[in-house]
This record gives C-alpha cells, sequence and structure tokens, in this order.
C-alpha cells in the first residue's frame, strides 16, 4: 500500500464513472414502471401494456439500454435462502495518507462484499457483506480484512433485518412522472424531446 498526499486521488480508476443524463419522455417512464412491476414480461405485453406496438417497444428498450439508463435484467437472488442470511455493514477508515483505491480494490475482490461507498465523515468506506454466520463473519474479519494494508480501523454493525421498499424503482419513476407533469402544468416543461411513437 502506497503512503499518497491525496488518498482519493487515484478514486476515478475503481469508481464507477457517472452516466451522461438521459432524457426520456412521458412513454419511456410508462416503459420502465412497467418494466419495474415485471421486467420478464415480453416485448408484446408490454406493447398492449402503454399502448405502443412491439417494434415501438423494442426501439425504445434498445435506445434505454444503449444510453445506460436500463443497465440489464437481472435475478433478484435470496441470498437468505442460499445460506448466506447474515448481512453486515462494515465501516472502513483508511491510515492518514494511505491511497484509498488500494483498499476499495482489496475489498472489491472479497466475494462477501455486496457493495460498497465511499462516504464523507469520520469514515471513509462503508461495505455491505453477505455471510453465513458470526464465524464466517469472524474469519472474513481476521484473515482478510484486517490483513488489508492501510486499514487503519473498522466497525461492524450487524443488520437485525432489512426493510426494503415495495417497488423502489417504480416508485422513483411515478415521482419523475409526477414532477414531468407538474412541471407542464407550472409552464415549465423545459428542453425535453415529444413522444415520437
Amino acid at each position: 500500500m502506497t503512503s499518497v498526499s491525496a488518498p482519493l486521488a487515484r478514486l476515478t480508476e475503481v469508481r464507477s464513472a457517472p452516466p451522461a443524463p438521459v432524457e426520456v419522455d412521458d412513454l419511456d417512464l410508462a416503459l420502465l414502471r412497467a418494466l419495474a412491476t415485471d421486467a420478464r414480461q415480453s416485448q408484446r405485453a408490454l406493447a398492449r401494456q402503454i399502448e405502443m406496438s412491439p417494434p415501438a417497444v423494442a426501439d425504445r428498450l434498445a435506445r434505454l439500454e444503449r444510453s445506460g439508463a436500463i443497465r440489464g435484467y437481472r435475478v433478484d437472488v435470496d441470498w437468505a435462502a442460499l445460506g448466506y442470511p447474515v448481512v453486515v455493514y462494515l465501516a472502513v477508515t483508511a491510515g492518514p495518507g494511505m491511497d484509498l483505491s488500494e483498499i476499495i480494490e482489496a475489498i472489491r475482490a472479497l466475494p462477501e462484499a455486496e457493495d460498497m461507498s465511499v462516504v464523507t465523515g469520520g469514515l471513509d468506506l462503508l461495505v455491505r457483506l453477505r455471510v453465513r454466520d458470526h464465524a464466517h463473519l469472524r474469519a472474513l474479519l481476521l484473515d482478510k480484512i484486517f490483513q488489508i494494508n492501510g486499514v487503519q480501523r473498522t466497525e461492524t454493525f450487524l443488520s437485525l433485518a432489512d426493510v426494503e421498499s415495495e417497488n423502489f424503482t417504480a416508485a422513483m419513476i411515478d415521482q419523475m412522472s409526477q414532477r414531468r407533469g407538474e412541471a407542464r402544468i407550472g409552464g415549465h416543461s423545459g428542453d425535453r424531446h415529444q413522444p415520437g411513437r
């Protein structure tokens, strides 16, 4: 691990690049809302639901995928059912002047690291871990995480229960649609392209 004067200098090498904003219209939002409800439905079913032709739906889906607005279609695994029921949040603080990107790369390589955020405040990283039990967590901490050069301090937070929104994606798309409607009513619709189909 190298000591550097700017610990976040190489952060751009390990973080995901922010996507360019994507312009969407009401039909795009309706399509995304339908997918948020059931991403496995066919393009024909989507077309019926939002009253478009199947080729028009295919074109819009392709455009949303190319633009990065749709990142993929994934399986939602119940890890508890597969033997990994314990969720732990790990707060990580790097040593003074340590290169945070090297710590990020080392943690990213751990299969148990579900996701990670670089945060502001008194710590540097917040990592969500998925483990089988307390023995697995102890071994992960002692044998791997505490061995990462540059990690000065950690704090673990055991999740007692996950409380997920009913459908976060659908709720956010509904909010976007509502804001678009309010902007149109207020006469501040801005630059947006009109539905083509």
